[in-house]
């Protein structure tokens, strides 16, 4: 089997590349060029697959139409996924433009190659909960209203549902995973959930002083992304092609994110975490929460990670790597940073 990965030096890219080849698959995907490389996130792949022949990185832009045609008829893949997006929601009211452009443009693109190429690629989208809005909190499935509140969102919208007119027009065997928030020691560092963990590794080892949060009543429903790796390769493999929710069924607010961040490094959160209007969206998201049920009927996926091995997973990998920065800094290869900046 032979798979295309779009962002696959993303966290969600570099655990599917992760499974596929741990799977036997030659897996190909697509790099943005760039002045400076960008794969920390699959370089261990790369060390343990380039040479193999198993692993493939081609430079490649999603809006780039004939890069994308090209690729594919070269590659020609089983399988396509599509997770390449600029994905941070607050960003995404920075620069719509760009954030759309990709949203939209990419996801057709690619159909469109599939659809002059080879109708039997396997096709998924990575769909999105902040398609829905979450002004209710209403329990959403695959059959819930959207109701997006930002550009991410909203390119996330047109993404789904073109996936889903290319598969009813032109028979071809496209998917959306509708994805609920998933995280991970490799979710970039301005997401909420990691900023939380990697500031909880930094105080407790007495190099950042405080965190500066949002909105703490926002409530999502947080997952491993390893788990939502998985479902994404089962919903490929399902019979029929269809669209799918992978959701823990439980939500938390992001102060019972922070709470839990540092109560497991015997800390009180309160001492060390402050707000800021600076960090709130102009159309907040209030609060989402995912039925699953589907998927763990039909694909048999279900999460293997709660939301308290979540949280441990993620602070115990940042209490690791903020001992390294101590040790850095205690011989000056690296100067002290209390806190990232706004992004």
């Amino acid at each position: 089997m032979k798979a295309l990965i779009t962002g696959i030096t993303g966290q969600d890219g570099a655990y599917l590349a992760e499974l596929l080849l741990s799977k036997g698959y030659e897996v190909h995907g697509t790099v943005r060029r760039s002045s400076s490389f960008n794969t920390d996130r699959i370089d261990s792949l790369i060390s343990k697959y380039y040479q193999d022949d198993q692993l493939y990185l081609h430079y490649s832009d999603l809006l780039d139409s004939s890069s994308i045609t090209n690729l594919i008829n070269n590659v020609s893949p089983d399988e396509v996924y599509n997770l390449a997006a600029q994905s941070h929601v607050s960003v995404s009211f920075q620069n719509p433009i760009f954030t759309t452009q990709v949203g939209t443009l990419g996801s057709i693109t690619i159909l469109e190659a599939i659809r002059h190429t080879n109708r039997d690629i396997k096709f998924y989208q990575a769909s999105s909960s902040e398609m829905f809005g979450g002004t209710s909190t209403e329990l959403l499935n695959e059959n819930s209203a959207f109701d997006s509140k930002s550009p991410y969102g909203a390119s996330k919208v047109f993404a789904h549902e073109i996936t889903k007119i290319y598969r009813d027009s032109y028979n071809l065997f496209g998917v959306n995973g509708i994805l609920f928030n998933h995280e991970s020691p490799l979710r970039g560092e301005t997401f909420v959930t990691r900023k939380i963990s990697k500031a909880v590794g930094r105080i407790s080892a007495g190099i950042q002083e405080k965190l500066t949060l949002g909105n703490l009543d926002a409530s999502r429903d947080w997952g491993y992304a390893k788990d939502y790796v998985q479902g994404m390769w089962l919903m490929m493999q399902h019979k029929k092609p269809e669209d799918w929710v992978l959701a823990t069924g439980v939500t938390k607010t992001v102060r019972e994110f922070a709470i839990e961040a540092f109560n497991h490094v015997n800390l009180n959160w309160e001492d060390f975490v402050i707000t800021s209007e600076k960090y709130l969206r102009p159309n907040e998201v209030d609060y989402l929460l995912g039925d699953s049920s589907r998927a763990r009927k039909e694909l048999k996926w279900k999460p293997s990670v709660d939301f308290s091995g979540l949280v441990k997973i993620m602070v115990e990998h940042d209490i690791k790597e903020a001992k390294k920065d101590l040790a850095l800094l205690k011989d000056n290869l690296i100067s002290p940073t209390w806190e990232y900046p706004k992004i």
